[in-house]
């Protein structure tokens, strides 16, 4: 009896520290066409290469059969800091419903990059990853209201990230921006 306690036990607490976050959102169907163009980066949990990141723009366009080719752009520490630019590409999982995208930096390696909300008229999104590692809250502008981005973020928040880790992006307005070709 005093083994199989011990077992039972040991069972629940194995269990306990599997426990995992829930899966993170991702929306069910991206119109990826219409998803396409240049997204100006409002605020994010940044990777490494993007920490002081001013002017920041995603700027994706499709290539059939399920590619994205991405250039990301941004001025490194301050409004005329070194541009700095990568272009990673996407995979399209459209089993998914478009939400779900790899994103490949380093060939043969793809990140998990989830689409966790898009707006009805595509105007703003917010990407994320199941890890909460890195989140990027996104516009078709680089200034939004404080309505609209105190609701992306509590939609972010909602997502189980680390609201101190997020960073507002320095936007400048666009037309003191020179979005690349």
């Amino acid at each position: 009896m005093r083994y199989l306690r011990r077992c039972l036990l040991l069972f629940t607490l194995l269990l306990t520290g599997c426990q995992t976050m829930p899966v993170i959102t991702t929306e069910a169907n991206v119109d990826i066409p219409r998803y396409m163009g240049p997204w100006y980066v409002i605020a994010h949990i940044p990777a490494l290469l993007e920490r002081n990141a001013y002017n920041a723009i995603e700027t994706y366009t499709f290539e059939e059969p399920n590619v994205v080719r991405t250039r990301f752009e941004f001025n490194d520490g301050a409004f005329d800091g070194k541009k700095k630019v990568f272009n990673p590409k996407a995979f399209v999982d459209f089993d998914s419903g478009g939400g779900l995208w790899g994103m490949q930096f380093i060939w043969p390696i793809r990140a998990e990059f989830r689409i966790v909300y898009v707006s009805p008229d595509y105007q703003t999104t917010i990407i994320g990853r199941s890890k909460r590692d890195y989140v990027w809250i996104m516009a078709r502008t680089p200034q939004i209201s404080n309505d609209t981005y105190e609701d992306l973020l509590s939609r972010v928040l909602a997502e189980g990230y680390d609201a101190s880790k997020i960073r507002l992006v320095p936007q400048q307005p666009a037309s003191q921006q020179q979005v690349s070709p």
